[in-house]
């Protein structure tokens, strides 16, 4: 903002008033792109409806059509809800990435203490957890664990399991 301000007080068409203008819009995208990064983070559906929402947002944006199954009733700790929201939207990118899948479902339901994320898709198969990218790891940090079932010729199963309590 107090780019476009001192903008005005320069000379139009002069270089400093070019350098401004130059640095103010590299200030707009710079916020721009801040926001998209802050949007990835904690994406806002997440934080206004829930985690089976924002789930259906994801699958909205999948290009591999995706159905979801929710049995959550009541709100889930932040921290596991995160969990959840990222390691359905890693799995999704590799249906759509890897799997050939012509279709995907995700699955979540909680109960014993445990919520239970199942992505599965009808691809290819053949998923191996070796050349992962750490999502083990980050629902790991959460106290949880994934499994993987994925033979070659398909389907694969990525199981994500995250201690919870439910927050009604």
């Amino acid at each position: 903002m107090q780019l476009g301000l001192a903008r005005l007080d320069l000379p139009p068409r002069s270089a400093a008033a070019q350098a401004v203008t130059a640095a103010h819009e590299q200030a707009k995208q710079l916020m721009a792109d801040l926001r998209d990064l802050i949007h990835g983070i904690q994406p806002q559906i997440l934080t206004d409806l829930g985690l089976p929402a924002a789930l259906s947002e994801l699958a909205d944006q999948t290009p591999v059509p995706v159905t979801v199954y929710s049995a959550l009733t009541g709100r889930l700790a932040g921290q596991v809800e995160h969990t959840a929201y990222f390691a359905a939207a890693e799995a999704l990118t590799n249906v759509a990435k890897h799997s050939g899948a012509a279709s995907a479902t995700v699955t979540a339901k909680a109960g014993d203490g445990i919520l239970a994320l199942e992505i599965r898709d009808d691809g290819k198969g053949g998923a191996d957890p070796a050349l992962g990218s750490g999502l083990a790891d980050r629902v790991g940090v959460a106290g949880g664990r994934m499994l993987l079932s994925s033979p070659p010729g398909g389907p694969t199963v990525l199981r994500v399991e995250v201690p919870c309590k439910t927050n009604s």
